[in-house]
């Protein structure tokens, strides 16, 4: 079990290294601190985590010190604030946190109606390209899944996603068949890998022939594609998904701040 008390000396030291030689703001030593229960687990996605006066107790800290770093949390969508409820762990079940990684927006505003269909899954030998994406051995076993997402009933993107079979023990195709749920809330509740922040690259290609023929294009027609590393806590890889986009009817859309 996590550690109900942390003094401001432990925290100190803890951001020294021992040494004395590195200091970090004690806010920052408590946000750490919040990130390492919601690591272990002590807080599930879609729990409220203990008020600001409860963890000021608990860190022997001030209010006002908790509340700075819940505030850089809530920031970063690793926590979320609800008024007059209290603070949150997201959970990839709400609709609001769902496609929060997904960028793609109608051209005309319309929220369209999303479905998803599985080609593959297969387990395999991670290649170079994503041993090193998922900071894995080269050749370790990866899980690779094929999807289909369309808004409309139209086909719109294609994905390739590879996960680390070692984290995500249990899936194949019939459990990733049988799953009724987005995916990042199936890993959510089933494996308890919680998504909280990604890194995409993003350029335009021509389609080829698996493209073709699935997204039902035709073969050089322009697609936007999209290399997204999706982190959990501790800044750990667990997901590379490869992503092909027909934007015909759609414009990527990312807030920059």
């Amino acid at each position: 079990m996590p550690n109900k008390q942390t003094s401001v000396k432990a925290l100190s030291k803890q951001a020294r290294g021992g040494t004395g030689t590195t200091y970090s703001p004690l806010y920052q030593q408590i946000k750490s601190l919040l990130l390492q229960r919601l690591d272990q687990g002590e807080w599930r996605p879609g729990e409220a985590i203990p008020s600001e006066h409860e963890l000021a107790a608990r860190f022997q800290v001030s209010q006002g010190t908790v509340r700075k770093a819940i505030d850089e949390l809530a920031a970063d969508n690793l926590l979320i604030r609800r008024q007059g409820k209290g603070t949150f762990v997201p959970t990839h079940t709400e609709a609001k946190v769902r496609f929060r990684f997904l960028k793609l927006t109608p051209n005309d505003g319309h929220q369209p109606r999303s479905s998803s269909q599985i080609i593959d899954c297969t387990r395999v030998r991670a290649s170079t390209e994503i041993a090193q994406y998922l900071q894995l051995k080269s050749a370790a076993s990866v899980i690779r899944i094929q999807r289909l997402l369309s808004f409309d009933e139209q086909p719109t993107i294609l994905d390739d996603i590879w996960l680390p079979s070692q984290v995500f023990k249990g899936i194949n195709a019939t459990t990733v068949r049988a799953n009724k749920k987005p995916l990042y809330a199936w890993f959510e509740s089933e494996f308890g890998v919680s998504m909280v922040r990604a890194d995409e690259a993003i350029r335009a290609v021509a389609a080829q022939e698996t493209a073709v023929q699935h997204l039902g294009v035709p073969a050089g027609s322009p697609l936007l594609q999209v290399d997204r590393i999706s982190y959990t806590y501790g800044d750990r890889p667990v997901e590379f998904r490869r992503g092909l986009y027909i934007t015909e009817r759609f414009h990527y859309r990312h807030s920059l701040s």
